[in-house]
């Protein structure tokens, strides 16, 4: 691990991993469109070599300088300075190997920047319609935070990756850590999926209570609805899967959902006035 430079103290920490949690490339776009938003300067990164199975998760050949170098994968944290507050970012493959060691060792640089909260993100591959808001699933074990904000407990059992195995170890040395789920439509899997990206966007403004700048990303969302759009009218198939789709989500839609949703909205509207 790479010597830490000298920083402020974060007060939130943003994490998300490519591959098997990031569907469509949507929780890993939320830090990419972070860390090019506001200034964000490397902290470190974790060693590949210990982590990493290069024929898994291949190296890659960039031209910089029109000369050819190798990057490796590897996680990188990186601290990001928010209008209001520090970030901690951190993003990378999820790792092949030695996972246990992985996330002590991710959760001992969490610790040391002592945060407010801790939102770790996901993406995953579910028959939400484009065409409607597509659902963020949020999830802590934090009795505080389920009350406060109507975060559930997670009642999920199944295979996990590295966000629900990271999610626990912060739970367990009594980290406040949320875990975000967006649903990208199975059907238009092929990344990016920015209104995916926009959503989990949206949610993390609504924990950190603080508004961040969205830059291209409605407009890349609007555009890429308006091209699915198109594509379903070329195959009536695929049009009337999408209708029924819509007609089941909407008839799912809770009416005493509706105070809450309203509330949300205003409280952004409030947080982006001086935007």
């Amino acid at each position: 691990m790479a010597e830490s430079v000298e920083s402020r103290m974060p007060s939130v920490v943003i994490a998300a991993f490519e591959g098997w949690n990031d569907a469509a490339d949507a929780a890993t776009g939320v830090i990419r469109h972070l860390a090019s938003t506001y200034p964000t300067e490397l902290q470190y990164r974790l060693d590949s070599e210990e982590y990493y199975d290069f024929q898994a998760t291949r190296p890659r050949v960039e031209l910089i300088d029109n000369e050819p170098q190798i990057s490796w994968p590897a996680t990188e944290v990186s601290l990001c300075h928010l209008p209001h507050r520090d970030a901690l970012l951190i993003s990378g493959p999820e790792p092949n190997m030695h996972w246990r060691s992985y996330c002590t060792s991710l959760v001992s640089a969490i610790r040391s920047a002592e945060p407010e909260i801790v939102i770790v993100l996901g993406a995953m591959l579910t028959d939400s319609p484009h065409s409607r808001p597509l659902p963020v699933n949020a999830s802590s074990s934090h009795g505080g935070l389920t009350t406060e904000l109507g975060i559930a407990p997670s009642d999920y059992e199944g295979p996990v990756g590295i966000v629900g195995v990271l999610a626990d170890a912060c739970d367990r040395v009594g980290l406040t850590c949320v875990t975000l789920w967006a649903s990208v439509p199975h059907y238009v899997a092929t990344p990016p999926s920015p209104k995916a990206t926009l959503s989990l966007l949206t949610r993390v403004e609504d924990l950190v209570d603080e508004a961040l700048d969205p830059g291209e990303i409605p407009e890349l969302a609007q555009a890429w609805e308006r091209g699915v759009n198109e594509l379903a009218s070329n195959d009536p198939d695929v049009a009337e899967y999408i209708s029924d789709l819509e007609e089941q989500q909407d008839a799912e839609e809770l009416p005493d959902t509706t105070g809450d949703t309203l509330a949300a909205e205003f409280q952004r509207y409030l947080r982006r006035r001086n935007l």
